[in-house]
């Protein structure tokens, strides 16, 4: 009867590969053209369901094909098909890579300056050269100078930074992994979002013209493959001490923030907003002021791309129009970033949408005429 089994597994197993192509077709000429796309990819999960129910189960398949099962050595005809279940794309650590979103977001901030600001209000105010007493900003300068509630150092910071995202000039431990290509991989995601809506404009626009052929780069494989490129990258970096330095850097940050806007504090800058503060206190004591309106928006919109870049499966058989619904929001965030990055200093050779892409995709540039 076991024998029987195999038989009947294996042999449906093959008719299904055999036959699918052809019923599917004939099911799908059958259906109106706008019921489609739903159908086929329904019509796809349903194929990969009846292959992974025919597969042979555990690892009886393998022990009697090299005949060490209860029947002894079995033929090819007998085993049951060895279907392995694809789990590459899901073997991440969400939290890892949610704590990366959030650190992404505290490396801009510190590249605004904000954490060098407070430490000179530190220093300002215990030397008596800023004019507050009693206000709540000399509070709470006064708890973090007591409390020094921030353990991690400039030092523990510029590490994350270097193994997470490669950013920065820190040495990263011996034997730590450094995500050397995460730059290059956002800046590719970000273009290949951008495209990817900019085509369905243009596809709307001339569906059907010559020009249509222009847009090669412009698709959902395009996008998920990225993504799940820089998801995996960030998962193997973001190991250690990542998760509680980002969660700890992030609460100093908005404490922080919120010191600066402190009434007391505006006051005795002559500023309106703790943005005001940042800005004069850096071209004040620290050399110049470092892109705020930029990095304000890079911190924002890259940390929700990377938010989406953790929670989504990134599927192969999506339904296109549920991925087109499922992304739309990240496009704005993807155009926001990208104008930022082209006004900060390392992105003002960024070559435009298109060339970037092709240089991430490794796609040759065309010859110059």
């Amino acid at each position: 009867m076991r024998r029987k089994e195999r038989d009947m597994n294996f042999q449906t197993t093959e008719t299904i590969q055999r036959l699918w192509e052809t019923f599917l077709n004939e099911q799908l000429a059958s259906l109106p053209p706008e019921q489609r796309d739903a159908a086929a990819t329904q019509f796809e999960q349903r194929f990969g369901e009846l292959m992974a129910k025919n597969g042979a189960d555990g690892d009886g398949g393998f022990f009697d094909l090299i005949g060490l099962g209860p029947n002894g050595g079995a033929g090819f005809d007998a085993i049951g098909y060895p279907h392995v279940q694809p789990d590459f794309d899901d073997s991440v650590v969400p939290s890892q890579l949610h704590a990366a979103a959030e650190l992404y977001f505290i490396y801009q901030h510190e590249r605004m300056k904000v954490f060098q600001v407070v430490d000179v209000l530190l220093r300002l105010f215990r030397l008596g050269k800023m004019r507050i007493q009693r206000g709540p900003g000399a509070r709470g300068l006064y708890l973090l100078q007591k409390w020094q509630p921030l353990r991690y150092s400039v030092r523990d910071r510029m590490v994350a930074y270097r193994r997470a995202f490669n950013y920065g000039t820190a040495q990263a431990p011996a034997g730590a992994v450094v995500n050397r290509n995460f730059h290059r991989q956002l800046v590719g995601f970000m273009v290949a979002l951008g495209q990817y809506f900019r085509d369905l404009l243009i596809g709307e626009v001339i569906r059907g013209g010559q020009l249509i052929d222009q847009r090669p780069f412009g698709s959902v494989a395009t996008v998920q493959r990225i993504g799940l490129d820089l998801r995996y990258a960030l998962d193997r970096s973001t190991y250690g001490n990542i998760f509680a330095l980002a969660m700890e850097a992030g609460h100093y940050l908005k404490s922080v923030l919120q010191l600066l806007d402190a009434p007391d504090i505006k006051k005795a800058f002559d500023a309106n907003t703790k943005w005001d503060v940042i800005e004069i206190v850096s071209n004040r004591y620290l050399g110049g002021v470092a892109e705020p309106s930029q990095r304000a928006k890079m911190a924002e919109s890259g940390r929700r791309i990377l938010q989406f870049v953790a929670d989504n499966d990134f599927r192969t058989a999506i339904d296109p129009i549920l991925f087109q619904s499922v992304v739309r929001p990240m496009g704005a965030h993807a155009e926001a970033w990208l104008a930022a990055y082209r006004m900060t200093p390392e992105g003002r050779g960024f070559p435009g949408v298109t060339p970037a892409l092709r240089g991430v995709l490794g796609v040759p540039q065309p010859a110059s005429v």
